[in-house]
């Protein structure tokens, strides 16, 4: 076990999240601001002086990864289980048109991670599978993984990692775009992990 650090950076802003639309699994594209806030983020991410980049296979998070490799020269791996969510048939529709369809069901999602949208998958097995490369990285030699992915799936993570109870992952509010979230382990704590910091980026 020689994993140490995990930075878990969501996407820059696309087309779908400007016109309030849920991805999931759809492929959406980065829209200019979603650009500049992966450049912008990239002088504070470097700080981490991540060994690895390893992101999602959707293309909003591998251009976004690609930014920030492509400037620190840290190489970078494409894995498909750090997908979005997948939102079955909620894909592509506007939280209006989701409530219009299906009333009441978008509060069960959030405050039941085993819920799923029809069709879709709950948030337990988007965590599971995500700590399937979590637990990759710990058979290799990187200390430090920069895992760029999706908001959803990185709060899914990050309540799996910190073995919150499930009723308890509501707590956790979302991620902004191109904002980051980070987890450590100490050898006092048995190797546990801990959340140093939620949500953080640069705004503006």
């Amino acid at each position: 076990m020689t994993l140490r650090r995990v930075v878990m950076w969501r996407h820059g802003e696309t087309d779908y999240n400007a016109t309030g639309r849920m991805q999931g699994h759809i492929d959406s594209n980065l829209t200019e601001i979603g650009w500049n806030q992966a450049r912008f983020a990239v002088p504070a991410l470097v700080r981490f002086a991540p060994d690895v980049v390893v992101t999602s296979d959707l293309r909003r998070a591998t251009d976004t990864a690609t930014v920030f490799s492509s400037a620190s020269g840290v190489p970078l791996r494409i894995d498909k289980r750090l997908r979005e969510t997948h939102l079955g048939l909620w894909q592509g529709k506007t939280l209006t048109e989701v409530d219009a369809e299906y009333p009441g069901a978008r509060k069960i999602w959030q405050t039941d991670p085993t819920w799923a949208p029809p069709g879709g998958e709950p948030r337990v097995e988007v965590a599971a599978r995500a700590a399937e490369v979590v637990a990759d990285l710990d058979d290799g030699d990187a200390e430090t993984a920069l895992l760029c992915a999706h908001g959803g799936l990185i709060t899914a993570l990050t309540a799996h990692l910190l073995n919150l109870p499930l009723e308890s992952w509501p707590l956790l509010a979302g991620i902004g775009n191109c904002h980051w979230t980070v987890l450590a382990r100490r050898e006092t704590s048995g190797m546990a992990w801990r959340l140093i910091a939620y949500n953080a980026g640069i705004t503006g």
